[in-house]
Order: structure tokens, then C-alpha cells, then sequence
């Protein structure tokens, strides 16, 4: 895994998303941003959180390790299903409300892309938990990522572009946040 080219990009995405996008725009296959973004991505989440609870409920006993794989398990699931389920959203959304042609692998490099805000909130709350307040707010910077990348990956006019912008960035911070909900209702539930 090439981590130096990863934090590359989601430096490049934060501080300059339209020369970033140019450049996603020319990779060659879509599909790659799964193991050269996502998935990468979602493990460097996962492992801020499961240190995290680790050091906020100390290295003793079990039941450390347990809530420690637990929340890390958590996270990790609600990050991979709402990249999914907000792909497959806006996917739908643009066939059936922009009238635009269905391309579900484009889609998935630009929701992957777009989900940098998050994944880089998701690694500093991992282990500083007390920044809620600051991610909240940090987290609409989506918006922005998301406006450019519709104009240069997606090529939508400025006609539609407004509309998805919307769509997408809510999707992008609802879905996630809504399987996280559900993961924790159920190991309440079957626990």
C-alpha cells in the first residue's frame, strides 16, 4: 500500500479539490480508487478508533479489548456501507432526477473521493474525541469537494449542479452516520 500517495491525494482533495479531481479524472480505471483510496482509508479509521478506546479505557481486562473491537468494528462497517449505499444513491438519483446515464463505477470514485472530509475526521476523533464540536463543522467542507468534483469528474452543467451538490453532500454525511446507528442499535440489542 502506498500510504504516501494516499495522504497525497487527501491533502491535494483538501487544499486544491479541483486540480485533485483533474487528476482522479485521468486514472484509468474507476475501480482502483477502492484499494488505492477507500478501503485503505477505512482501515486507518478503524485503527484511530480501536487506539482510541484503548486509551481512553485503559489496556486492562478483556472488556477493554472487547469495547475496543467493538467501536473499531463499528466504525469500520458504517464507513464501508455508507460508501456503498451513498453510491448507490446518487447513482439513482442522477438516472432518475438528472436524467443522466447510469455509470455505478464512476459513481463509486467520485463518492469514495468525495468521503476524504470524513475519513480524515473519522482518524483525528479516533484518538482526540473531544474535537466533536470542530468536526461537526469541518465535515461541510464536503460541500466544496463535492461542487468542484461534479464539475470535473461527473461533468455536469451548471444547470443540475447545484441540486446533485446538495444531494450528494447529504448522502455522503447521512449514510454513514445511519449505519453507525444501526450497527450500535443491534450489539445493544444482541448483546
Amino acid at each position: 500500500m502506498d500510504y504516501k500517495n494516499l495522504f497525497h491525494i487527501a491533502i491535494q482533495l483538501i487544499s486544491s479539490p479541483a486540480r485533485a479531481w483533474e487528476e482522479i479524472r485521468l486514472q484509468e480505471d474507476p475501480r482502483g480508487v477502492f484499494t488505492a483510496f477507500v478501503y485503505p482509508m477505512i482501515g486507518l479509521c478503524g485503527l484511530s478508533v480501536f487506539i482510541g478506546v484503548l486509551l481512553d479505557n485503559g489496556w486492562g481486562g478483556p472488556q477493554s479489548f472487547q469495547l475496543a473491537m467493538t467501536e473499531c468494528c463499528s466504525v469500520a462497517v458504517a464507513l464501508f456501507g455508507g460508501y456503498f449505499l451513498a453510491a448507490w444513491l446518487l447513482n439513482g438519483f442522477c438516472i432518475r432526477f438528472l436524467h443522466r446515464p447510469g455509470n455505478l463505477p464512476l459513481m463509486w470514485q467520485f463518492t469514495g473521493y468525495s468521503l476524504v472530509i470524513l475519513f480524515l475526521l473519522r482518524i483525528i476523533l479516533g484518538i482526540l474525541a473531544d474535537f466533536q464540536i470542530i468536526a461537526f463543522l469541518l465535515q461541510f467542507y464536503t460541500l466544496f469537494v463535492v461542487w468542484e468534483g461534479s464539475r470535473v469528474l461527473l461533468q455536469m452543467t451548471d444547470k443540475i449542479r447545484f441540486r446533485f451538490t446538495m444531494v450528494a453532500t447529504v448522502s455522503l454525511l447521512a449514510c454513514p452516520m445511519l449505519i453507525e446507528w444501526l450497527v450500535n442499535e443491534l450489539t445493544v440489542v444482541l448483546n
